[in-house]
């Protein structure tokens, strides 16, 4: 029999990330209760994971970061734990059997903070009035214990307890709203399945306004002075939901909702059924549209249909890159060829030493990888022609809705759509490093 007890197990072994995941289980539901005082950074929190053994556990570990569990059960009977190095480690009384389903409840604290990662700090951070949490993708440890790998998706329940000035937004739909004794208490119910790193909680002074995307409910969430620059900047956001709808598919989830901060952002940031945008990026002339498109359509790419590790990052980035110039060809800019070629000659004059379909962690969010991997889409566009690329698309979307992929996967359901060999063209898009050349192909407006 196999248990958790060698250091080697303890991760989920994505070598982008070797010190993030953990092995020996899958989680299926984490219910947390977060206790937060915004003025002094101060986090009390419970935890209940519900979770399946994929092998006999005697010992089982998961990621917390800087914050300090007091007290773990598993399954209502106390358990041993030991915290270091980012890895808390449980030891139940009796030794968990393979395929059972249990339940661990973790009590813990502290003053959340962000952690150091290879691609800058990531995780919980204080704003100058409110919180962010962006965690991709290290940083769901900093806020919650979790099993931090993205192929182990899982669903949410998420109750914040703060100050009453307060807006909370986190993933899914708002069941409850309270308020008491001058603390409000949020209840968000995320149902669909959820990478660690997808689930966010955001903390400022919001306005929130409610706008219908088609069939799909919308909320903006907003610091007052902006209201402004936010209804001209986002004005367009139901037509876009349109346009990725025709493209990809039904939107996967139940509501979509986009926070603006007070502070400004380095970068968007995506979650599941979410994005956040800095006040930076709206500028009420539109003039980051395409910053809005990519968050939008992540909500397929990355978020519904993730990856299964982060070697294939390109499957959301690249996707969601390709939709920024898909929104272009639709709402009458730059075609997507146009901004294709001016891309392709941009790339031609950087450094050609990154593969695609295995960049390194070292390059996994180089822009060079978003635009390639767009240019990979747009190259398949004109091999296939345009029916069968959206058609590939979409079904692409609906086969894996939820769940998890890699480049292999791509390349086969790809397949299935041409009536010619693509082997040669993932070959030299995704598998070498050196830049190709666009195929000439038929690529036009009228794709659907």
């Amino acid at each position: 029999m196999t248990t958790m007890t060698t250091a080697g197990s303890r991760t989920a072994g994505d070598p982008y990330v070797p010190a993030s995941g953990n092995g020996g289980y899958r989680v299926a539901h984490y219910a947390l209760d977060l206790r937060y005082r915004a003025a002094t950074n101060r986090l009390d929190a419970t935890a209940t994971i519900t979770a399946i053994s994929s092998q006999e556990l005697s010992r089982f570990t998961l990621d917390l970061s800087r914050l300090q569990a007091s007290q773990v059960t598993v399954d209502g009977r106390k358990a041993g734990k030991t915290q270091s190095n980012g890895k808390l480690a449980v030891v139940p009384s009796t030794p968990i059997a393979t395929g059972t389903t249990f339940t661990v409840v973790i009590d813990y604290s502290g003053s959340p903070a962000p952690r150091r990662s290879p691609w800058g700090l990531v995780g919980w951070e204080e704003l100058e009035d409110g919180v962010i949490v962006a965690s991709q993708p290290t940083g769901s440890p900093t806020w919650f214990p979790c099993n931090d790998h993205p192929a182990d998706k899982a669903s949410y329940s998420i109750r914040v307890t703060t100050e009453q000035a307060y807006t909370v937004l986190c993933n899914g739909v708002l069941t409850a709203h309270t308020v008491a004794a001058g603390r409000g208490t949020w209840q968000y119910e995320q149902v669909e399945p959820t990478s660690t790193y997808l689930a966010t909680v955001q903390i400022g002074r919001y306005s929130m306004e409610e706008i219908a995307l088609g069939d799909v409910p919308g909320l903006l969430a907003y610091p007052r002075r902006l209201q402004a620059r936010v209804h001209a900047d986002f004005a367009d956001l139901p037509a876009m939901m349109g346009c990725f709808e025709a493209a990809f598919g039904p939107y996967p989830f139940a509501s979509y909702t986009a926070v603006i901060t007070a502070d400004d952002l380095e970068i968007p940031l995506e979650a599941q059924s979410m994005a956040i945008f800095g006040a930076n990026h709206i500028d009420g002339v539109g003039g980051e549209e395409r910053l809005v498109a990519h968050e939008l359509a992540h909500q397929w790419f990355g978020n519904s249909v993730g990856v299964r590790s982060w070697q294939h990052i390109w499957l959301n980035e690249g996707f969601a890159c390709y939709a920024e110039w898909l929104w272009s060809e639709a709402s009458g800019g730059p075609s997507a060829d146009s901004l294709a070629r001016n891309f392709h000659s941009v790339l031609r004059a950087l450094p050609q030493d990154i593969v695609l379909g295995d960049p390194g962690p070292s390059d996994m969010f180089d822009d060079r990888i978003y635009k390639r991997g767009a240019l990979t889409l747009h190259a398949l566009r004109a091999v296939l022609g345009d029916e069968a690329f959206f058609a590939m698309l979409r079904d692409w979307v609906s086969a894996h809705r939820h769940g998890v992929v890699d480049t292999a996967g791509f390349q086969t359901h790809v397949a299935r759509f041409s009536t010619a060999p693509l082997d040669g063209l993932f070959s030299a898009w995704v598998f070498n490093a050196a830049l190709p050349l666009l195929p000439v192909g038929s690529t036009g407006r009228g794709r659907r």
